[in-house]
């Protein structure tokens, strides 16, 4: 089911009285609005707080991409790595604001200028179909967008999600538009659709079309939450602090906060934006005044000493909600009841498993663990597994099982049970299939708006409770107490028997000449024998053909040397490792990710390695890298040969860099770095005295020190995002265009996402800008590659997008990075 409660970050979830009555007043309310915006962090967490805490309204963010485009400010992930990081992060930001989260199958290619380009690169009807499936899955009474759909100084995938949400606000009611969904949906049209524009002055936005369009209804939603003991701004503040990688951690607000709107098609609204819209449980089939009647009542006698006195009215209401007919609202309306039920009653379940991840096949040895926490007569009388599975436990089936709960003691039931072998290994549901470079690829369409997978095996515990049936879904998990961290819980995952690995994943090859390159396999569980190859185009030759490998242990790691030979021409392969093991092929690599804010995440794409064939010549050997925000250019370096040291600020005097052929920067590195500023002196005291240090791109906004340069040197935000766009070299025969690689426009070929981001705009005439690119109908951009003489070395600051080019193996950005390093050797 599309639709679910806010998912809590460990599987026993608990509830305090106050929860329990924040969720009372939630499930009297049958107002819903569903808010479009393009990416992670473009919502409006204060409004999501509001009407989700404050009027207990379901209240849901589209988010229509994942945010894979963007930049991190808090670790080396980018591209899809990035996209699931941000997906959690919104996903731990509506556990605060306790929105519902979804998302579309566009992919955030990056920053678009244009509304037009963004729908050039996205499969616009996909997309328009996503946003309508949503809507009619969710049914919203009312869609507010975030941005205007008329163009304006903002990003064009701003633009494209307020035009998609208009146009799928026209066409979710209409059954003729997308008709296949009609088979589980059904249609559905809202009251209205409304732009919440940004205040005056909010980042240089003003109202973001750029028009003065008239203020439009007004709502103050500064209110304070006497349950939750804070204001809808600082719930706010807490969500969108949950936005790490892209820096966006806020202080709260208290005391009033206007937010405007403006209507954008439906009936207009006057008072409140739910103006005219019936949220009484009147307003559904079957439902009538008595169903608010019992609930007001249920509030009035609520005793937060003692929630289980609230549980026979509880369970005379779920009675009555049983006879009404089924539906998406009144489904969720019916898991909201169960879901405080669970909490009167105190009722707690867990599934735990010795270990988080298990190969499809094996046994899976569950703990099932319930208590109830209070003295209401609980009976617990099955375990269920929707996934199937063989059961191997001896003894009672836990299918016939009964146990009379009693207060505060534990009861606990261990189960053998196969995890099916058809069960798909651990991937997010949009990274499984190679997609466009603007859309992922989904086979199913039940995932199509899904946050993130279902558990890879649902666990149901089955009670009753004075003659009904209460089913509590669970799912396995490894609980694990670190002494810092405190209690971990990580939730099942499916693994191959063995994860593959190229410790190098690009390599360089001249035209012709052949290298080893290595293959790991790691065994995830002992005794894994088969055999080891590698697929590759044709014209790239591979020896061995394969290799027998047998692990005998856990864990154990095993080295396969290959000799790859390129062909004689500039070109570049992929090639894929594969393991087969008893008639079966796996492909996958083991990627963690590790952040405090959100769940560990694991990822398995496939285990490929890119071969570039090159003519690449390099001057000079010794390289200081300063890292700034995170990225691989300095893994990059050495392998185009250089050896490359780390530094840190305290490093960046004359005497510590002398030995240096060049000292580059890592991206926002001015921005991340305090250590950075106090010691330019030293850094620009190498360069005069004969040094070459390169700058990659800071953002002009949070700079720690605005001097980044022995000269006059400001950043804009000017960027090209058409990785396409032509580029003319300004001074053709400057040594960064001669030496030792002569760069021509083709050079330029095949870059990905965008050719540069945060130019300069402002230079000292010492600067010399070597390169002009624009997005269309705009002028020259010439501050993307600026090279000044300081005393005897050069001082080089560059905007291209280097740490996408060279990881992606684009072999014109290591011909001229190589020429940068190269200036005065």
């Amino acid at each position: 089911m599309l639709i679910s409660l806010p998912v809590s970050t460990r599987a026993a979830d608990t509830q305090s009285a106050s929860d329990i009555l924040q969720e009372l007043r939630s499930f009297r309310e049958m107002g819903s609005v569903l808010y479009v915006a393009a990416h992670p962090d473009d919502e409006n967490t204060r409004l999501i707080a509001y009407l989700s805490r404050g009027r207990g309204y379901r209240t849901g963010y589209l988010s229509i991409t994942r945010g894979d485009g963007g930049q991190n400010l808090i670790g080396p992930e980018l591209g899809s790595e990035l996209g699931v990081v941000r997906t959690q992060e919104l996903l731990a930001a509506r556990r605060i604001d306790g929105g519902q989260q979804f998302f579309t199958r566009a992919l955030d290619f990056g920053f678009s200028k244009d509304y037009r380009e963004t729908f050039r690169i996205w499969d616009r009807q996909q997309v328009l179909a996503d946003v309508v499936r949503v809507i009619r899955e969710f049914q919203p009474d009312v869609i507010i967008t975030r941005f205007s759909t008329e163009p304006g100084n903002t990003h064009g995938h701003h633009t494209a999600s307020a035009i998609l949400a208009l146009e799928a606000f026209k066409l979710a009611g209409d059954t003729n538009a997308f008709p296949d969904q009609l088979h589980d949906l059904k249609p559905w049209q809202a009251k209205r659709i409304l732009w919440n524009g940004f205040p005056r002055g909010f980042g240089g936005r003003g109202t973001d079309s750029g028009t003065n369009t008239p203020p439009g209804l007004q709502l103050d939603i500064g209110g304070y939450n006497p349950l939750l003991g804070e204001s809808y701004g600082e719930i706010a503040a807490k969500s969108r602090s949950m936005h790490k990688s892209q820096g966006f951690g806020s202080v709260g607000t208290r005391g009033n906060a206007t937010e405007t709107f403006q209507l954008l098609a439906g009936t207009p609204a006057t008072n409140d934006i739910l103006d005219g819209v019936d949220t009484s449980w009147s307003s559904f089939p079957g439902g009538s005044d008595w169903m608010e009647g019992d609930v007001e009542e249920i509030i009035a006698h609520f005793n937060p000493q003692n929630p289980a006195a609230s549980v026979p009215a509880l369970l005379a209401l779920r009675k009555r909600l049983a006879d009404l007919p089924a539906g998406s609202v009144i489904d969720y309306k019916r898991r909201q009841l169960d879901h405080i039920l669970q909490g009167c009653l105190g009722l707690y379940v867990e599934t735990s498993i010795p270990v988080a991840e298990a190969v499809p096949g094996e046994i899976l040895k569950m703990r099932h663990s319930v208590m109830v926490r209070t003295d209401f007569p609980v009976r617990w009388t099955a375990v269920r597994y929707p996934a199937g599975g063989d059961e191997l436990v001896t003894g009672p089936n836990l299918d016939g099982y009964v146990a009379d709960l009693k207060p505060n003691q534990a009861a606990v039931r261990e189960s053998l049970r196969t995890l099916p072998a058809n069960t798909p290994l651990s991937q997010p549901y949009w990274l499984r299939e190679e997609g466009t470079i603007g859309m992922f690829r989904v086979d199913d369409p039940s995932l199509i708006g899904r946050p993130e997978n279902p558990p890879s095996f649902p666990v149901e515990f089955v009670f009753e409770i004075d003659g009904q049936t209460l089913i509590i879904p669970d799912e396995p998990v490894q609980v694990i107490g670190d002494r810092v961290k405190g209690e971990i819980r990580q939730r099942l995952e499916v693994i191959p028997p063995v994860s593959l690995n190229f410790p190098e994943d690009l390599a360089l090859f001249a035209p012709g000449t052949a290298k080893p390159v290595v293959v790991e396999i790691t065994s995830a569980r002992a005794g894994a024998t088969g055999s080891l190859h590698l697929d590759a185009p044709a014209d790239w030759k591979v020896t061995p053909a394969s290799y027998a490998f047998s692990l005998t242990n856990y864990d154990e790691l095993a080295r396969f040397t290959f000799t790859i030979t390129a062909p004689p021409n500039t070109t570049t392969g992929k090639i894929l490792a594969t393991a087969d093991i008893d008639g079966k092929s796996y492909h996958n690599r083991h990627v963690e990710i590790h952040h405090d804010h959100i769940p560990s995440i694991l990822l398995q794409p496939p285990a490929q390695f890119k071969a570039l064939s090159i003519n690449l010549a390099t001057r000079g050997h010794q390289i200081g890298y300063l890292p700034g925000a995170g990225d691989s250019v300095a893994d990059c370096l050495q392998r185009m040969g250089y050896a490359v040291t780390l530094l840190t600020g305290a490093d960046l005097t004359a005497n510590r860099l002398h030995n240096f052929d060049a000292v580059v920067i890592g991206i926002r590195a001015f921005n991340t770095r305090t250590d950075l500023s106090q010691n330019l002196p030293g850094l620009f005291a190498y360069v005069e005295a004969g040094g070459n240090v390169i700058v990659q791109y800071n953002t002009s906004d949070g700079l720690q020190n605005t001097r980044l340069a022995p000269y006059n040197l400001k950043l804009s935000h000017d960027r090209v995002t058409d990785e396409t766009a032509a580029m003319t070299l300004l001074v053709p025969d400057h040594p960064a265009f001669t030496t030792p690689n002569r760069i021509v426009p083709a050079d330029f070929d095949g870059w990905v996402q965008e050719r540069g981001l945060y130019f300069a705009n402002e230079w000292d005439d010492h600067f010399t800008p070597l390169l002009a690119c624009n997005d269309p109908d705009e002028p020259p951009r010439k501050g993307s590659l600026l090279v000044a003489h300081y005393g005897k070395g050069y001082f080089v600051y560059t905007g291209l997008s280097f740490f996408r080019e060279l990881p992606d193996g684009v072999p014109g950005a290591y011909r001229l990075f190589a020429n940068l390093i190269s200036l005065g050797k």
